[in-house]
């Protein structure tokens, strides 16, 4: 009889061990925040709320969880839980993936920035650090959001390897995201936006007798002339017009490029600094675009429209539109329809 006592003490002592160790914990309103790493064991997911207080006990709750076959379907994530919940309700949670959504970053670049105004303004917003992001840009081996950097030209007349290819666009990234993950995000908008081209795009690229690096560099020229939409694919046929007779494209914006700094008027002595990027100087492209292209810029520098315009001049009308001519004479008179409109 006292061996018998004995054993059955010893089991009651057992299943109120058992009992008390597999109960919810008592219930609370506010959700406790609980992380589930990635490559965590069940083992360590039950020690983890144990010490954030949602269960008893992890020992036992191991024990539970391999007799139910459960634990190998846990999500990796941030999780609220709420004291008091069951072992089914907590498992059913973490087996579904239920996690806090990811607090997320959002900022937005503007068409024409160059890869310097894109690192301030992230930066303005605690979104990067500018100088690490300048670095990452700076640094191949970490590029793996687009297909066509590997074929940009290493070519050391480029101040920024990835100007033009971080397309302008609005963003939205986990928070705690890394100037290389924003980055290679950027250049994998790129890809994707010269997907959407019509189907031949790379085609027509061939006839043209372009690389993708040229088309963005032309593209980007555009955007920085061109406010109004329907005169990009106009300007765009200028630039070709003049590169297939080899004549000096003549663009302000390369000068505002190259001297890091937007001048309402350039100076004659502005025109003659030795740069590669200095389009008055040297004839062809510059180096590599000089700011980040929209897609309807680069759109108008693949599809230009047909003419035979040689140049143009902004109306200064306050409309932001351009007149073209095909001759220097009919220029010269467009020249002064502009100061004339300028001074009225």
């Amino acid at each position: 009889m006292i061996a018998l006592g004995l054993v059955l003490a010893v089991a009651g002592g057992v299943a109120v061990y058992l009992w008390n160790g597999l109960r919810p914990v008592p219930a609370a309103d506010a959700p406790v925040r609980f992380t589930i790493e990635k490559g965590m064991r069940a083992k360590d997911v039950a020690e983890a709320l144990e010490q954030h207080g949602l269960i008893r006990d992890a020992f036992l709750f191991s024990g539970w969880m391999k007799i139910k076959n459960e634990g190998s379907r846990f999500q990796a994530g941030v999780y609220d839980l709420k004291p008091g919940m069951t072992r089914d309700q907590i498992v059913a949670k973490l087996n579904a993936g239920e996690a806090v959504a990811a607090e997320a970053i959002h900022f937005t670049i503007p068409e024409g920035f160059t890869v310097k105004q894109i690192a301030e303004r992230i930066a303005q917003q605690g979104k990067v650090n500018k100088d690490n992001f300048l670095e990452a840009a700076a640094q191949p081996d970490k590029w793996t959001g687009s297909v066509w950097t590997k074929s940009l030209p290493a070519d050391s007349k480029l101040r920024y390897p990835l100007e033009g290819y971080l397309f302008p666009e609005t963003y939205e990234m986990k928070q705690g995201s890394t100037e290389t993950e924003i980055l290679n995000k950027m250049l994998f908008e790129l890809d994707r936006k010269l997907a959407q081209l019509p189907e031949d795009w790379q085609t027509t690229l061939q006839e043209r007798g372009l690389t993708v690096h040229q088309l963005l560099t032309i593209a980007s020229l555009v955007e920085r002339e061109v406010v109004i939409d329907e005169e990009r694919p106009i300007v765009a046929s200028v630039i070709h017009n003049r590169l297939k007779i080899k004549m000096p494209l003549q663009i302000d914006a390369t000068i505002q490029y190259l001297l890091d700094k937007q001048k309402e008027r350039l100076m004659e002595s502005d025109l003659k600094v030795d740069s590669p990027y200095n389009t008055y100087l040297h004839p062809g492209l510059p180096p590599g675009p000089i700011a980040s292209p929209s897609f309807k810029s680069i759109e108008a520098a693949l599809y230009p429209n047909e003419t035979d315009y040689l140049y143009y001049v902004t109306k200064k009308d306050g409309t932001n539109s351009h007149l073209f001519a095909v001759t220097y004479s009919q220029h010269q008179k467009n020249i002064k329809l502009s100061e004339k409109n300028a001074k009225q």
